[in-house]
C-alpha cells in the first residue's frame, strides 16, 4: 500500500539510506579491524602449522635416540658393573 503523502514517503526513503550507510559503516568497520588484527599478527613471531609439525617430529625423533642411547649406556654399566 503506497502512501500519498511525501512527507512519510521521503521519511522513508531517508531511512532506507541512513539503513544503508550503516550497513556500509559496519563493513567498512570489519575490514578495517580485520586488516588491524592482521597487521599485529604478522608483526609477532609464529610458525606456520608445516614447520611446528616438523620441529615437532625432529623432537619426537631425538627423544627415542636418546632413550635408545640411555638404554645401550645403562647395558654397557650394567656389564661393567658385573664384570668388576
Amino acid at each position: 500500500m503506497q502512501s500519498e503523502n511525501p512527507f512519510i514517503a521521503d521519511f522513508t526513503k531517508m531511512m532506507n539510506s541512513a539503513a544503508g550507510t550503516l550497513a556500509g559503516m559496519g563493513r567498512e568497520a570489519r575490514e578495517n579491524a580485520r586488516e588491524r588484527f592482521k597487521e599485529f599478527m604478522g608483526d609477532m613471531d609464529f610458525v606456520s602449522r608445516e614447520e611446528f609439525e616438523a620441529v615437532k617430529e625432529m623432537a619426537a625423533n631425538a627423544r627415542a635416540e636418546a632413550d635408545a642411547l640411555k638404554a645401550r649406556l645403562d647395558a654397557i654399566e650394567a656389564k661393567l658393573n658385573a664384570a668388576g
